[in-house]
């Protein structure tokens, strides 16, 4: 079972830049392409930016085209919380650490097989360690 972590909101915004305190702790988006990892094809592993818990290795990633990185498949499904997002007008399923309760993005059922899922993330929720 995972230790959870949390901290005050003033704790958070001592460690975190304002745009990841924004994204991650206020459910916040970046900008379709603007993201550090968008584009990176680099071999390792992606972390939760605000406790370091891993989320995603790069094997799992892809281009879909959305604008953010975009996965098929977590390191292990207990370290994202799945949960219901009715804000903006629509129901999505927003992809959270399981660890801190970052808001990482969302999860989509149009991703390739075998997973058929698009875990489509902000960068700045992400710190990645090449490997």
């Amino acid at each position: 079972m995972t230790k959870k972590i949390t901290k005050t909101d003033a704790e958070w915004q001592a460690q975190l830049t304002p745009e990841q305190y924004r994204i991650c702790r206020q459910g916040g988006t970046e900008v379709a392409f603007s993201g550090e990892y968008c584009d990176q094809k680099q071999p390792g592993r992606y972390e939760c930016t605000c406790c370091g818990s891993p989320l995603f290795e790069a094997e799992k990633k892809y281009d879909s085209g959305s604008g953010w990185p975009s996965f098929w498949q977590p390191v292990d499904a207990n370290n994202i919380d799945a949960r219901i997002d009715v804000s903006h007008g629509m129901q999505r399923v927003e992809a959270r650490c399981n660890t801190c309760d970052a808001h990482l993005g969302h999860v989509f059922k149009d991703g390739p097989q075998p997973t058929g899922q698009r875990y489509c993330i902000n960068s700045v929720a992400l710190q990645f360690k090449p490997g």
